[in-house]
């Protein structure tokens, strides 16, 4: 038996309620099929987090949401199904006592037709969707209406569950096309919801920037693509699911358009009604908004095959959550740990400037005293052989230990690339949360700080060691 990813468009074959979640690889235990390589679905932890924590997933996604896109406080809250969606005129969905009433109803009749959406159901219309796809080349597909006896027809074999041969020739391809969009019209609410419905519009009024900052008409595509696949990460299930099924089958419709007449804008005009309008609503209530809503719909068309997966970034979240760690990592997050440290080292150049300057001056006075040491121990070698000048220059050696005057001083060396250590704190309390670098740092100090207290102590021995045998010099020149 085989097993395959929900997200392949295959069967899957795991537990009835967790199969959208945990079916991320394919295990072949047929003998002829036993070999094949398993296949990693990326996006496994992103579905796990879903269906295991909603809320933490939910909130996750809505943060990104927001931050793509404008959503004052009712939009928001209409997006989270907090309050209903309002809409000018007055007009709105069916109340949520009658909605409820009419589904139940339906649910026991057994009804697909105008029934809430449901996996069984999606079962029975994806009959419809797979005949679709071996007749794609029939002109004027999805416009030209069928025969309202066979469509009748079969939408009684639907409803009532049967299978059907739709390869027998019995229906034709506009009836079949025709009775799909009779199902989408047909359900108690859009495909992407009534909750969804301000942020598409949001979504369609994503544009461009120019370099000075300002609002062009080109639409951004990459944000609206993110938007999206965020956006419908939050669907429920059923209608993500068969949402993925409808736009595959539009996207390969669009890409026969020489043969069938109908392409992404045409089929858009089609189903954006079905899709994305919302119920109980005529073209004067929506106005100006068509425009943008049909827009959306052959837009989404055009990219269906890049909207259902995950960004990057939460798939890693996902992955985190799972794997240990439970820290929360949205774009911005990502983004502000990157400025984070571009302030760090901001910070830290000035003070790094300032400690170089510092450095600086203690080499120049540090050359001007050695060049007077050797100067006057170059004074004491030219006077005559007597006690006295032997004295001085025993006093030479005794004191300058190592840095005999008339050669080159071992000074310190500089570290002239010393790496901030504000940034390295903020790296390892961000990421690692690591308390050890802070008890290293106070227990050692920096590299800098030796060097300078080195530099120092040199300096002051030298300045003594002159002083010492200018007077001594003096004291002999004067006897």
């Amino acid at each position: 038996m085989a097993a395959e990813a929900l997200n392949g468009g295959e069967a899957p074959v795991c537990d009835s309620d967790r199969s959208d979640a945990i079916c991320n690889f394919v295990i072949c235990n047929d003998s002829p099929l036993r070999g094949q390589p398993i296949i990693f679905n990326p996006d496994f932890f992103v579905e796990k987090l879903r269906h295991e924590k909603p809320e933490v997933f939910t909130e996750l996604v809505v943060s990104n949401i927001t931050r793509l896109v404008d959503l004052p406080g009712t939009e928001l809250a209409q997006l989270m199904g907090e309050v209903d969606l309002k809409l000018p005129g007055g007009a709105g969905p069916a109340s949520g006592f009658f909605r409820s009433l009419m589904s139940l109803k339906r649910k026991e009749k057994g009804v697909v037709f105008g029934s809430p959406l449901t996996e069984e159901g999606i079962a029975q219309i994806y009959q419809l969707i797979e005949y679709l796809h071996k007749n794609l080349r029939v002109e004027g597909l999805f416009r030209v209406p069928g025969n309202s006896v066979r469509q009748q027809l079969l939408r009684d074999a639907l409803n009532n569950g049967t299978d059907i041969d739709l390869d027998s020739g019995e229906f034709h391809s506009n009836d079949v096309a025709t009775l799909l969009k009779m199902f989408l019209g047909e359900l108690p609410e859009p495909l992407l919801t009534h909750k969804h419905f301000h942020v598409h519009l949001k979504i369609a009024d994503l544009m461009q920037f120019d370099d000075k900052g300002n609002k062009t008409n080109i639409p951004d595509k990459e944000r609206q693509i993110e938007a999206l696949q965020l956006l419908f990460l939050i669907l429920p299930p059923a209608n993500r699911n068969l949402l993925k099924l409808l736009l595959d089958l539009l996207y390969q419709t669009a890409k026969k358009q020489d043969k069938n007449k109908m392409s992404a804008h045409n089929l858009a005009l089609m189903f954006a009604p079905h899709v994305l309008w919302p119920k109980n609503v005529t073209a004067n209530d929506l106005q100006e908004n068509i425009t943008k809503l049909n827009t959306g719909m052959a837009f989404m068309i055009k990219h269906s095959q890049k909207l259902f997966k995950a960004p990057a970034y939460i798939r890693e979240c996902a992955r985190l959550y799972y794997l240990g760690s439970r820290t929360q990592v949205s774009k911005d997050d990502l983004d502000l740990t990157t400025s984070c440290h571009a302030m760090s080292f901001q910070r830290a150049r000035p003070q790094k400037q300032n400690r170089v300057d510092s450095y600086s001056q203690q080499e120049e006075t540090q050359q001007h005293t050695e060049e007077a040491l050797r100067e006057l121990f170059q004074h004491v070698h030219n006077l005559p052989d007597s006690a006295k000048k032997k004295q001085l220059i025993r006093q030479f050696h005794k004191q300058s230990l190592t840095q005999t005057p008339g050669r080159e001083p071992s000074t310190p060396r500089v570290q002239k690339r010393a790496r901030s250590r504000s940034f390295s704190g903020l790296i390892k309390r961000k990421v690692l949360g690591s308390q050890m670098t802070s008890e290293k740092k106070n227990s050692s100090p920096a590299p800098e700080s030796v060097a300078m207290e080195e530099l120092k102590k040199a300096s002051k021995e030298n300045m003594n060691l002159f002083s010492r045998c200018s007077s001594s010099l003096a004291l002999q020149l004067s006897q």
